[in-house]
């Protein structure tokens, strides 16, 4: 189990937040709420839900987040808010840090004071979605450069009945089959040439 603090409750932090507690993780939300009507939400569905103003390096240190392996910046539309916390965080010796950059420019300042990765996820849904509604057999594509990355993809008519070395997609097609998902929900990993 590893412990995580998210701060910012958007969308994409209340999604983020929950999910890794459903995957038996230990997650801390703050959020500046005003209302206070979020952070009471989100008790129950994390392990600590807290109301406070994560810019504050005081606040910070008094929820001890140096203590958690994985900080998720996920603050909303506040770029200053969202830079001033992930280098924070940062300084005060969290070991990882993910950051949400609204822009390129947004994420070359966040990369600069401190985050060890930034996503932007509506750009990336965006990617891709299109990617999926351009090619038909595309089911999932998960991008780490520009050379490489992970497809799950459904096979073409030609390919029925035919063994991997039969379609030769190396050679054919420049693809690694790592993996191959079988009618009945069966997936085989690191799959021989003979299936």
């Amino acid at each position: 189990m590893k412990q995580f603090v998210v701060i910012g409750l958007g969308s994409f932090g209340i999604s983020l937040a929950k999910t890794l507690y459903e995957m038996g993780n230990d997650v801390l939300v703050i959020d500046e709420d005003e209302e206070e009507e979020l952070v009471q939400a989100m008790n129950g569905l994390v392990t600590h839900a807290v109301r406070a103003d994560a810019t504050d390096e005081n606040v910070l240190k008094s929820l001890r987040v140096k203590n958690f392996d994985v900080a998720i910046v996920a603050i909303g539309k506040n770029m200053e808010s969202s830079i001033m916390v992930t280098m924070l965080v940062k300084e005060l010796g969290v070991k990882y840090v993910i950051a949400k950059a609204h822009n390129e420019l947004h994420a070359r300042v966040l990369y600069k004071v401190g985050a060890d990765r930034v996503v932007m996820p509506e750009k990336d849904m965006g990617i891709r979605v299109a990617r999926n509604v351009f090619s038909s057999n595309l089911i999932d594509l998960i991008e780490f450069s520009k050379e490489y990355s992970i497809a799950e993809i459904l096979p073409i008519e030609e390919w029925f009945g035919k063994t991997l070395k039969e379609i030769n997609v190396r050679e054919k097609y420049g693809l690694n089959v790592v993996a191959v998902k079988k009618f009945n929900d069966e997936i085989i990993v690191s799959p021989g040439a003979g299936l």
